[in-house]
């Protein structure tokens, strides 16, 4: 299994809509290391969904349902979408503050390529990560 983390902007769509959505098509990735770990997840893959912007907090925890297949927001190729499903809210949210204090996350993708809106999450990340919701 491979661990991923999502990131959205809540006030364009958020754990909330994601969840009352009930699948998220992970679309509009335009940046080719983002896609190339959308094309790399696979069916379930557990994901972080992260809110940026605002909040900047990890919020909750998804699966991969469908792997990459085309974007249907573009008629290009080479950009490709997964579908989600929400799994659970965390009992606590992580913020980027936490992240950024813990030692142990220090070479995260959440910091180290702050602008990725798909990065991979190495599993003892996520079980740190993990941890630090349900303490």
């Amino acid at each position: 299994m491979n661990y991923w983390l999502v990131k959205s902007e809540p006030f364009k769509y958020s754990w909330d809509d994601f969840v009352n959505q009930g699948t998220g098509v992970w679309d509009g990735v335009r940046n080719y290391q983002a896609r190339n770990n959308l094309k790399a997840m696979q069916v379930g893959d557990l994901v972080f969904f992260y809110h940026s912007n605002e909040g900047l907090e990890i919020v909750g925890l998804a699966k991969v349902v469908q792997e990459a297949y085309q974007d249907p927001t573009t008629e290009d190729n080479r950009w490709v979408v997964v579908d989600l499903v929400p799994v659970e809210k965390l009992p606590k949210t992580v913020t980027l503050k936490q992240i950024k204090a813990d030692e142990r996350l220090k070479d995260i993708g959440l910091i180290k390529q702050m602008r990725l809106s798909v990065t991979a999450i190495k599993p003892e990340e996520f079980d740190i990560i993990l941890g630090l919701a349900h303490d």
